[in-house]
């Protein structure tokens, strides 16, 4: 006696027939021969795997590399080069980087001794197509000297400014420079805001008197060790002691806000933005005008620096530890 297959199993649940059905397309397939039995193996199942979405790109594709290193060396290599020795080693070198590039022509002493020059990248911009165009200062301590009245001569420039242009790098590939770079302009430069530090702190005060002793003592060229008691806990300044100053004066202390500039003892946990403006002395003799930004909070009845900055938005110090509500003690000075 023949046995069916149930559709179903005894718990109820229904048993899917896609097994089945291919079993039973596979044997008719093998009874109608070889080419109804390939027609079933490359029917397409019911069950798709879904489909990976591709990357998208999003916005315009750059170089990955970055041609600013390569312009500047090319910039620095051209400015030392002389038409009348192509074949040197720096005439090689710039060859080597842009076969087309022409090479200056030296006359009177810069033929004997070119200035020297430093070069930095500025900034970098991308074009369709893999262009590029790199605009490189040249800082050159060629001096000239003091021009007659009434001379007509132009003085030689403290910096000069190149546009280097090129193609390629894309997915890591050689960079091309396309010859000799144009001189050009100074980048625009944006105007500086408006400083926000308005309010004059009182020279005398317990805050003018924190920020000129740490200053002094930041500048001095000792430890970190020394800078500790004008610091927040948890706060550590390094000193710049390859530039030592034998003496440091502050010409002014101005703060983001009125309430810091007074005279009282402020209260635990008050924060205040302030700008110091000192002229340290070298041991040259040399004075040097400084800035600095710094962040103070109040702790125990006086200010403490929480964090100093090289510019604005760079702190160079850790942040400020919450400090303590308990105050030992009251002390209308700056160090503790």
């Amino acid at each position: 006696m023949r046995t069916t297959r149930p559709e179903t199993v005894p718990t109820g649940r229904s048993v899917s027939r896609g097994p089945n059905l291919i079993r039973i397309g596979v044997w008719t397939a093998l009874a109608a021969g070889p080419l109804a039995l390939a027609v079933a193996f490359l029917t397409p199942r019911t069950t798709a795997a879904q489909a990976a979405p591709a990357p998208s790109v999003q916005g315009a594709a750059r170089p990955a590399a970055d041609p600013a290193g390569a312009a500047a060396m090319f910039v620095d290599l051209w400015l030392r080069a002389d038409a009348a020795n192509p074949d040197n080693a720096i005439g090689t070198a710039v060859r080597a980087m842009a076969p087309e590039a022409e090479l200056p022509k030296r006359t009177g002493e810069q033929k004997e001794k070119p200035a020297g020059v430093r070069v930095v990248a500025l900034r970098t911009a991308f074009a369709p197509g893999g262009a590029w165009t790199v605009v490189v200062a040249a800082v050159t301590d060629r001096t000239e000297p003091a021009s007659s009245p009434g001379s007509t001569a132009v003085p030689v420039p403290a910096a000069r400014y190149f546009a280097v242009s090129g193609t390629g790098g894309e997915n890591g590939g050689p960079l091309a420079i396309e010859g000799s770079p144009a001189e050009v302009a100074a980048p625009e430069t944006a105007k500086a805001p408006a400083s926000r530090f308005t309010h004059t702190v009182a020279a005398d005060g317990p805050l003018a008197t924190t920020l000129g002793e740490f200053v002094r003592a930041y500048l001095a060229g000792g430890q970190s060790a020394g800078l500790d008691r004008y610091l927040s806990p948890g706060v550590q300044v390094t000193p710049p002691g390859a530039s030592a100053y034998t003496k440091v004066d502050v010409e002014d202390v101005t703060a983001d806000a009125e309430q810091t500039a007074g005279d009282a003892a402020p209260a635990d946990g008050t924060r205040a933005r302030v700008r110091v403006r000192v002229v340290g002395e070298d041991r040259a003799g040399t004075r040097w005008p400084l800035v600095y930004r710094v962040e103070v909070t109040a702790r125990a009845g006086r200010w403490e620096v929480s964090t100093l900055e090289t510019g604005v938005g760079t702190p160079t110090a850790s942040p400020a530890v919450s400090p303590s509500p308990a105050a030992t003690a009251t002390v209308s000075g700056g160090a503790r």
